[in-house]
């Protein structure tokens, strides 16, 4: 009889999955929200029929060991939430589980004591996690806002331009508002370098784009009329 992977999964009752500790800020929650929300929204995935899982601030198993690595954002690509996501084994991200690292790892930085720029990002190269984003709106840990490292072999090396290939998705520093905030946002960007909206963004475009319309006939019908001709009747 075959076996799977599962089949030889760790036992993991003694592992802390979650702590019910509110442990983060205004700002990042808003910001973790604003890289997830969209993807759901309005991204049309990385191809048909594929899969993704876009979660914001939960705990990420690649041994198992406490304490959990809880990236500020993650992305993987061709793995689905399990069906009984409230079973143990599916309330976090164990690696053996999801049967691969996530793709892509955003930490957004808020204080000097969170190593994303040293201890985490080993962790997440050891985890081979593909790509590691570093957001730093305050500089706190360097002088550019924006980092993107991609990972080769058993290293991160910066990566070249916000477009990342292999996910089909780039990323972009957005001054604008979210939820009555206006301020430097990090955003997604698909493939043409458009920013991807979340639902509300893309539910008012909608509605723009038909109010526009519905203009642009009447005025259409109101000079047809000045010409004599019914527009009922074209």
């Amino acid at each position: 009889m075959s076996q799977t992977l599962t089949d030889h999964a760790p036992e993991i009752e003694h592992l802390i999955t979650e702590d019910d500790e509110p442990v983060d800020n205004i700002p990042s929650e808003k910001q973790q929200r604003l890289l997830t929300e969209p993807l759901y929204s309005s991204w049309k995935g990385p191809g048909e029929g594929r899969t993704f899982l876009a979660a914001a601030n939960i705990g990420v198993f690649y041994i198992a060991r406490n304490p959990a690595i809880v990236p500020d954002v993650l992305l993987s690509l061709d793995v689905e939430i399990p069906e009984d996501w409230w079973a143990k084994e599916h309330r976090s991200y164990f690696l053996w589980e999801f049967g691969k690292p996530p793709d892509v790892v955003i930490e957004i930085v808020s204080n000097k004591v969170g190593e994303e720029g040293g201890e985490k990002m080993k962790k997440y190269g050891r985890m081979r996690v593909g790509y590691y984003v570093i957001f730093d709106p305050q500089q706190l840990i360097g002088k550019e806002t924006l980092r993107v490292y991609l990972l080769k072999g058993f290293k991160y090396t910066k990566h070249k331009g916000l477009y990342l290939p292999e996910i089909k998705l780039g990323l972009q520093l957005w001054e604008g508002e979210f939820e009555r905030t206006n301020t430097v946002w990090l955003r997604w960007t698909d493939e043409n370098g458009d920013i991807i909206p979340t639902g509300k963004e893309r539910a008012e475009k909608e509605r723009e784009e038909k109010e526009a319309a519905l203009q642009r006939a009447e005025r259409l019908a109101a000079r047809l009329r000045e010409l004599g001709q019914d527009p009922d009747q074209i």
